[in-house]
């Protein structure tokens, strides 16, 4: 008998203001993954590349006419195809179908990425039966995303807060492998035994805890119409910051990692406290509108709103609020329209980590 499961992987936003790096929160958006495995067939071997079917994709919702549907180049199968290959199982079951429904837009500082490689993390141990610990799924999800905030908050939930750890001599080279040596760009003519030896992650990579939410508070997405990746807004950061930025981010951080688990919230305390100076002010060039829409729209002039801040690396705007979403929302517009840029907006629950279900056929 085929065996079905599921995977679905929030969205993420990370940062919230001061936490540059270093805190997510994960949003009911969602990858999902379906993903049928047919019944091994008598006599059938899937080292026989005569009798072997590749992997089929399909794909639906955001970013449907741009992603890859072949599994060596798709981000997806090729993190999960590195999870089996360091545990020394070199294909994927012959005939698989994996279908992919996608909300998470591409670009837009929501996670998608990182939802991608978290869901090849999970689809590799599933289709492995590994039972990998959720440690070890985070130390695979490092070795490819690089930054802890969106992956941590997309396997675990919830408003995250995580570090890497620092490794010892032998663990840090291995955590520095190259990412094209991790995930090789597989070329054209490359058969099924190419890149059978990927580098292993080092164990320990990646901590977190979990902090408190108040569940009245919720996530309104303003979503401009336009992608910025994540490397053009990191490349116009500096290299070096002044201690007093530094100690400004580190004081709003150590109040907002508690104030937003407190009832009722305070919105002079979380406004203030989602401030940064660390990457909002070197990204507005990148982001028309990003410093009037973060400056004019306040808790005095918007009663429910609690703070706003640039969605990671943007160029989404989070505002966290208990009610006035649409007036919030459209006045950011308006604002973004003087900037001659579009909108849309939508308004997200906190919500838990990433699930697999297996389905009863």
């Amino acid at each position: 008998m085929a065996r079905v499961f599921t995977i679905r992987v929030p969205a993420t936003s990370a940062n919230i203001g001061p936490g540059f790096d270093v805190v997510g929160l994960s949003l009911s958006l969602y990858l999902e993954l379906t993903v049928t495995v047919p019944a091994p067939t008598a006599g059938a071997d899937d080292d026989d590349d005569d009798a072997y079917e590749h992997p089929k994709i399909t794909y639906s919702g955001e970013g449907a006419d741009h992603v890859p549907l072949d599994a060596y180049k798709n981000l997806t199968t090729r993190v999960a195809l590195y999870v089996l290959r360091c545990h020394d199982i070199p294909y994927f079951p012959s005939g698989l179908a994996i279908h992919c429904a996608n909300a998470i837009p591409f670009g837009r500082g929501l996670g998608s990425s990182g939802a991608a490689v978290i869901a090849g993390v999970l689809l590799g141990d599933a289709l492995g039966a590994l039972a990998l610990p959720r440690a070890r799924l985070l130390d695979f999800a490092l070795m490819v995303e690089r930054h802890p905030d969106n992956v941590t908050a997309a396997l675990v939930g919830g408003f995250v807060g995580s570090y890497l750890k620092e490794l010892d001599d032998a663990a840090r080279e291995a955590a520095r492998v190259p990412l094209s040596e991790v995930l090789p760009e597989y070329p054209p003519d490359a058969g099924r035994d190419w890149g059978l030896a990927p580098p292993r992650p080092p164990l320990g990579i990646g901590h977190y805890v979990r902090f408190a939410w108040n569940p009245a508070i919720q996530a309104l997405a303003i979503i401009p119409r336009f992608e910025l990746s994540t490397a053009r807004a990191r490349d116009v950061l500096p290299r070096e910051y002044s201690r007093k930025d530094l100690v400004f981010n580190l004081q709003r951080l150590a109040v907002l990692t508690t104030a937003l688990g407190q009832s009722p919230p305070d919105p002079d305390l979380i406004y203030e406290a989602m401030k940064d100076r660390v990457h909002q002010p070197y990204r507005k060039s990148l982001i028309p509108g990003l410093p009037e829409v973060t400056s004019r729209i306040t808790p005095a002039t918007h009663p429910g709103l609690l703070g706003i801040c640039l969605s990671g690396a943007g160029p989404t705007i989070l505002a966290l609020a208990t009610g006035g979403f649409e007036a919030i929302a459209e006045d950011a517009r308006t604002i973004f329209r003087e900037q001659g840029v579009e909108i849309d907006w939508k308004v997200l629950h906190v919500v838990g980590g990433s699930v697999l279900e297996e389905k009863n056929l």
